[in-house]
C-alpha cells in the first residue's frame, strides 16, 4: 500500500524535475549575439559563476601550459588548413608587467575555438570586421583573419615590434581575410579606425588578469561595442577575485554568457580555461517592457 502511494506521489516532484531540465537546456540553446551555438547565461552575480566554475572545474589541479611552451623561441599551431608559426620573446617574460611576449593557454583555445565555430556553422567571421585586444604575439587574431575575418590586432605601443612580425609571417596576401596592427591603450580613447565602421567582434585572451586593470578594460569594451557587436573572450583561470570583479562590473553593461567545454575544438579543452561571450544591454527605453 505504502509503496503503491509512494508511486502515485512521485509524478508532480518527476515532472517539476524534468520541466527545470528543459528550462535549463532551452537556455542554452539560445546563443548570443553573432554565436548560435549553445550558451550559458551568467547568473546574477559575478561570485555565483566564479564558484561554479572553480568548484566544477578545480582549475588548479589542472595541467598548466598544455598547449604551448613559453621557454620556445616560436610556437607552431595546424589550423585553417595551413601550419602557423608565430614568434616569442621568453627573456621579455623577465620585465615586469610583460606577458604577451609568448602565447598563452588561452590564446590557442580561443583561436581554436574560433576555427572550429566557423567550421560547424556557428560563427561567420568572413567579411566581418574584429579587433583583438592585447593581442600579445597575435594567435587569435591571425586565425581569425585567415578564417575571413578584417582584424585589427592592438596592443600597448611597445608592444607591437613582435606582433607585426607574426602578423607578416602568418597572414599572407592569400588569406582570406585581412590583419592590421595598431595601438590602444585601455580606457583612452580608441583610435578611430577601430570605431568606424562599426565592429562585429572584440577578442581578447588573458585580459583579465588584475583588478586595477578592470575599468579600463570595460571603458574599451564600451568603446568599442556597437549594438551588434559580439565579445569572445577566454581567459585562465587564475583568481577568482578578479574574475568576480571583472564579471560584476560586466554585467552592468552587457549581457554574459559562459560557452561550456562541449563546445569548443575537441582537441583544445582545458578547465584552467573559461571562455565568455558578451554583447552590449540595449538602452531600457528599447526593451520590450519599456516600448
Amino acid at each position: 500500500m505504502a509503496m503503491e502511494m509512494a508511486m502515485e506521489e512521485d509524478p508532480l516532484p518527476l515532472r517539476q524535475q524534468q520541466e527545470e531540465e528543459e528550462e535549463e537546456e532551452a537556455a542554452l540553446l539560445l546563443g548570443m549575439g553573432a554565436y548560435s551555438g549553445p550558451v550559458r547565461p551568467v547568473g546574477a552575480s559575478g561570485s555565483g559563476e566564479t564558484m561554479l566554475l572553480w568548484a566544477l572545474g578545480q582549475p588548479a589541479s589542472q595541467r598548466h601550459n598544455a598547449f604551448v611552451r613559453h621557454a620556445a623561441h616560436s610556437f607552431t599551431l595546424d589550423a585553417c588548413a595551413r601550419r602557423l608559426s608565430l614568434l616569442q620573446s621568453p627573456s621579455s617574460m623577465a620585465t615586469p608587467g610583460v606577458t604577451g611576449a609568448v602565447v598563452w593557454d588561452s590564446a590557442v583555445v580561443l583561436a581554436k575555438f574560433l576555427e572550429h565555430a566557423v567550421d560547424s556553422a556557428r560563427l561567420a567571421l568572413r567579411g566581418a570586421r574584429a579587433v583583438e585586444l592585447g593581442a600579445g604575439c597575435g594567435l587569435a587574431g591571425c586565425v581569425a583573419a585567415l578564417l575571413g575575418a578584417h582584424v585589427l590586432l592592438t596592443d600597448l605601443p611597445d608592444r607591437l615590434k613582435l606582433l607585426r612580425k607574426n602578423v607578416h609571417l602568418n597572414v599572407g596576401e592569400d588569406a582570406r581575410g585581412s590583419a592590421r596592427v595598431i595601438d590602444l591603450i585601455w580606457g583612452h580613447d580608441p583610435h578611430p579606425d577601430l570605431l568606424d565602421p562599426p565592429l562585429h567582434f572584440v577578442l581578447g585572451s588573458d585580459v583579465i588578469y588584475s583588478e586595477e586593470a578592470v575599468d579600463d578594460l570595460l571603458i574599451t569594451l564600451k568603446q568599442l561595442s556597437g549594438p551588434h557587436t559580439t565579445i569572445i573572450l577566454a581567459g585562465e583561470l587564475r583568481n577568482d577575485v578578479v574574475l568576480e570583479c571583472f564579471l560584476d562590473a560586466a554585467m552592468e553593461d552587457f549581457q554574459v554568457g559562459c560557452i561550456e567545454q562541449e563546445q569548443w575544438h575537441p582537441d583544445f579543452r582545458t578547465r584552467r580555461v573559461a571562455l565568455f561571450i558578451l554583447v552590449k544591454k540595449r538602452p531600457l527605453a528599447l526593451q520590450p517592457d519599456h516600448l
